[in-house]
C-alpha cells in the first residue's frame, strides 16, 4: 500500500522516539525484526528425501524475528491503530457493523462447539447438529421459506448459492435462460455473482424516488431472463413498496426472484419475505444476527429457498433419521436428488451458528422485532438531525436502517465527499460508506444499527454538524489535508490500487555527509 508517512503535526515538541505519549509509533516487522532472533525454538528437521525436484531454496530465507515480549508488544501496538466496533460507533452503510454480544462469544467457546471437528462420527456431534437444526428452524420461521442451506461462508457466497440453485432449476426444466436483471439500487455484489456463473447482466434503472418501477421490470422481462436480483430494502435505504407486483411479473415470465438479504436487519420480525414472492435470499449472519464482521472471516451466509427451489439446495443437507440427526452428504442420495452439488468442503461455520442462535434466543421474537425497529429509528434520527446542514436525497420517504446523503451541500466549497470522510477520521470515527450507492452523486451512507445509544448518536451527529458548518464556512484546510491525527496521513488511494507496493524492500542507507 502506497502512503504518505509524513509525521503528523502537533503542538508539542518532537520526541526522540517518535512516540507521542501513549500514541506509540511502530515499524513494520521487516524494519524492526532481526533474522537471528525468534520467539520459538524450532528443532532441526530429521533427515528426509528432497521431493522438490531441484526447486528447493538455497539462499537463506532471512525472515525477521522478534523475541516473545517484543512480538507481544509489536502486535498490541499495531492493534491500537485499528478501529473496530468495540472502539466506537462504526457508521459504514450497507455493512451493518453492530455490537457482538459477549454472551455469544461465551457460548461459542463451550466444549462441543469450539472443539468440534467436521470429520467426527455423526453420533458424537448430535448436539452440534441439533443446534444447526434449531438455527435452521428459526431462519425458516423468520422468513417463511421452505428450505435453508447453511454451508455458504459469506454473503457473496450465499448469493452464489442462491443463484446456482436458480440455474440448476432452469437446467432441470430444460430452460436455456441466460440473462439476469439487476436494478441499479441493488447490493454491489449482485451483478458480479450473476456474471460469475455465466449469466448476462442487464441493469434496471431506478426511478426518481430511488425505487424500482414494476413497469421497467416488465419491459425487461422475456423468455431469456432467468432471474431478477433485488435488494430490499435497497441500497438507498428505501423499502421497495412495489415488490409484490415485481415478484408477480417475474414469476409470470417464468423467471425466479432472488432477494439480497444484506438489509434484512431493517425488516427482521416485521416482514416475512416469502409473502413478498421471494424464491431465494441469503442472510448475512453478521449483519442481522450479530456475529463478528470483517477480518477475513470466518463468516456465514445461509440461504433460504422457496418450495420451488428447495429440491435444488446444496448438500450436505441436515435430516432427521431413526438414529438421530444426519447429514446427507452425496448428491443423488435420498432427499437430495436434484441438489446443485457442494458449496464448500464441510457443513458451514459452527462458531457463527452458535453466536447467531445465541442472539436469537436472548432476544426472542419481540426483541428481534425491536432490534429492527430501533435500527430504523436510529437511521431516521440521524437523517432528521442533519438534513438542515447536509442534503438528503429521497427525503420525502422515511429511511429504513440507513441514512443516505449526497454531496449537493458541498457545492462551491472545494471540498468533496472523500474530504469529509477523511476529516471524520480526525474526529475519532471510521468514515461512513462513500460513493455508494452509485445512483447518488457523492453518496454518504450511514448505518448506525440498533446497538448505539442516543448519547452515542448525538455525539456522532454533533461531529458531523461541526464538519458541515466548517465546510460551508470555507475551512478547506481542515478537510483537504485530513486526516492529521491518524497514525499515517492520507493515502493516495488511486495510486495504491493501480501500483500497489506488496513487498517491503530495505531502503538504501543514507551516506554520511562529507566532512
Amino acid at each position: 500500500m502506497v502512503s504518505d508517512t509524513t509525521s503528523v503535526p502537533y503542538a508539542g515538541p518532537q520526541t526522540f522516539t517518535g512516540n507521542r505519549a501513549l500514541d506509540l509509533e511502530e515499524g513494520l516487522l521487516f524494519e524492526i525484526g532481526r533474522t537471528e532472533v525468534t520467539g520459538v525454538d524450532v528443532p532441526e528437521p530429521a533427515p528426509f528425501k528432497d521431493r522438490l525436484g531441484g526447486h528447493a531454496r538455497t539462499a537463506p530465507l532471512e525472515l525477521p524475528g522478534l523475541s516473545e515480549p517484543e512480538a507481544m508488544r509489536h502486535y498490541v501496538r499495531l492493534s491500537r491503530m485499528n478501529y473496530g466496533i468495540d472502539s466506537g460507533l462504526f457508521p459504514l452503510g450497507s455493512c451493518t457493523m453492530k455490537h457482538n454480544p459477549r454472551l455469544n462469544e461465551k457460548m461459542a467457546r463451550l466444549p462441543g462447539f469450539a472443539d468440534v471437528h467436521p470429520l467426527q462420527p455423526l453420533s458424537t456431534v448430535q448436539g452440534a447438529l441439533g443446534l444447526m437444526g434449531e438455527l435452521s428452524r428459526y431462519l425458516l420461521e423468520l422468513t417463511g421459506m421452505q428450505a435453508v442451506a447453511l454451508q455458504p461462508k459469506a454473503g457473496a457466497h450465499g448469493e452464489l448459492c442462491g443463484m446456482m440453485a436458480i440455474k440448476a432449476a432452469h437446467e432441470a426444466s430444460g430452460s436455456k435462460r441466460h440473462v439476469v436483471l439487476v436494478p441499479e439500487s441493488a447490493h454491489g455484489t449482485n451483478p458480479a455473482t450473476a456474471a460469475l456463473i455465466g449469466y448476462e447482466v442487464r441493469s434496471i434503472p431506478a426511478r426518481a424516488d430511488g425505487t424500482v418501477d414494476p413497469e421497467a421490470v416488465k419491459a425487461a422481462l422475456g423468455p431469456e431472463v432467468a432471474a431478477l436480483m433485488l435488494t430490499n430494502p435497497n441500497t438507498c435505504g428505501l423499502f421497495e413498496r412495489d415488490v409484490v407486483a415485481i415478484a408477480e411479473a417475474v414469476h409470470a415470465a417464468g423467471a425466479y426472484f432472488y432477494s439480497d438479504g444484506a438489509n434484512f436487519n431493517a425488516i427482521l420480525g416485521k416482514v416475512r419475505i416469502a409473502d413478498l414472492g421471494v424464491d431465494a435470499m441469503h442472510i448475512n449472519l453478521h449483519k442481522t444476527f450479530s456475529t463478528p464482521h470483517g477480518g477475513g472471516g470466518p463468516g456465514a451466509g445461509p440461504v433460504v429457498l422457496s418450495a420451488a427451489l428447495a429440491p435444488f439446495a446444496p448438500v450436505p443437507a441436515l435430516v432427521a433419521t431413526a438414529d438421530g440427526l444426519a447429514l446427507v452428504e452425496d448428491q443423488g442420495a435420498d432427499g437430495a436428488q436434484q441438489a446443485l452439488g457442494r458449496m464448500s468442503a464441510f457443513h458451514g461455520q459452527m462458531g457463527m451458528f452458535v453466536r447467531a442462535l445465541s442472539w436469537m434466543l436472548s432476544h426472542g421474537a419481540d426483541g428481534m422485532r425491536q432490534a429492527s425497529e430501533d435500527a430504523v429509528l436510529s437511521a431516521n434520527y440521524i437523517r432528521a438531525c442533519l438534513m438542515d446542514v447536509m442534503s438528503a436525497p429521497f427525503a420525502e420517504r422515511p429511511a429504513m436502517h440507513e441514512a443516505l446523503f449526497d454531496d449537493a451541500w458541498l457545492a462551491g466549497t472545494g471540498i468533496s465527499t472523500l474530504d469529509v470522510a477523511k476529516a471524520l477520521i480526525d474526529e475519532g470515527y471510521h468514515p461512513m460508506t462513500v460513493y455508494f450507492p452509485l445512483v447518488v452523486h457523492g453518496a454518504m451512507l450511514i448505518e448506525p444499527t440498533e446497538s448505539e445509544s442516543k448519547a452515542s448518536l448525538d455525539l456522532f451527529i454533533a461531529a458531523l454538524r461541526d464538519l458541515a458548518l466548517a465546510a460551508k464556512a470555507g475551512d478547506k484546510a481542515r478537510f483537504l489535508g485530513a486526516p492529521y491525527y491518524a497514525p499515517r496521513r492520507r493515502l493516495d488511494e488511486t495510486r495504491a490500487a493501480r501500483a500497489p507496493v506488496l513487498r517491503w524492500v530495505k531502503p538504501e542507507p543514507i551516506p554520511d555527509a562529507a566532512e
